[in-house]
């Protein structure tokens, strides 16, 4: 069986440094599946200039931990901007939203399977995860699943446990 090919958006990062946010164990779980090579990872090019205007202290440490993981960089293209207006022009992601749009459209247009996010107010919420969805079937992009760490994790340990039961 081919491994997931995960893209880790910006705050799945600040989320592994965050020890006071609900999500933080199951993105360090998330993390250290990703070092052991349990994933094929993603991130890009938007990711890292995202973290890059993070305050110092903060963004070395996600930069430093980035750059530790078996991760390979995607860049933004023509295509994915392209991708990134038609997200906009439906409505499900604003202008002001555009760099998570962006990412979304990195990771679409690079057929990953899952983008992870925790970005509750553009990205892993019903509304992106179905305007997507409804873009990239329109346009011939693969779906595109939008998940927690914690989705994922759950999902894959579950997977794990019934792979061999059947």
């Amino acid at each position: 069986m081919r491994k997931l090919k995960i893209y880790l958006e910006t705050t799945v990062f600040n989320y592994y440094f965050d020890e006071d946010r609900d999500a933080h164990a199951d993105t360090v779980q998330l993390i250290e599946a990703v070092r052991r090579g349990e994933f094929e990872a993603y991130t890009s090019n938007v990711t890292i200039e995202e973290l890059e205007r993070a305050p110092a202290q903060k963004r070395d440490k996600m930069l430093s931990l980035l750059y530790g993981l078996p991760i390979q960089i995607l860049y933004s293209d023509d295509e994915a901007e392209t991708l990134t207006e038609l997200y906009i022009k439906q409505g499900f992601i604003t202008q002001n939203s555009r760099t998570d749009a962006l990412h979304i459209a990195v990771a679409s247009t690079h057929k990953i399977d899952t983008i992870v996010s925790l970005n509750f107010q553009h990205i892993a919420k019903r509304r992106t995860r179905i305007g997507v969805k409804y873009v990239n079937e329109l346009y011939f992009y693969p779906v595109l699943m939008i998940l927690t760490p914690t989705e994922v994790i759950v999902n894959e340990n579950f997977d794990k446990k019934t792979r061999y039961h059947h």
